[in-house]
């Protein structure tokens, strides 16, 4: 079940990163859309949503690689 634990964590961490980029990446384009709308929710996706859901999901994953989640029986 450790093995289980350290393999999700990678896949955290990947997760992690993939999501970053994936909303980075559109949030930029509705920052530089012609609508207000648009650019406000993307400035507060950039600013605030993207670093928490980010870094939850990274020091999820490591914490899952330190073995922080181990068993104790």
């Amino acid at each position: 079940m450790d093995a289980l634990k350290k393999y999700l964590g990678v896949v955290w961490i990947l997760l992690g990163i993939y999501v970053g980029y994936d909303r980075i990446t559109d949030s930029l384009t509705k920052i530089s859309s012609d609508q207000l709308e648009d650019r406000v929710f993307g400035w507060v996706v950039l600013l605030v949503l993207v670093p928490i859901v980010v870094g939850g999901l990274i020091l999820f994953g490591k914490y899952a690689l330190d073995e922080e989640y181990k068993s104790n029986e």
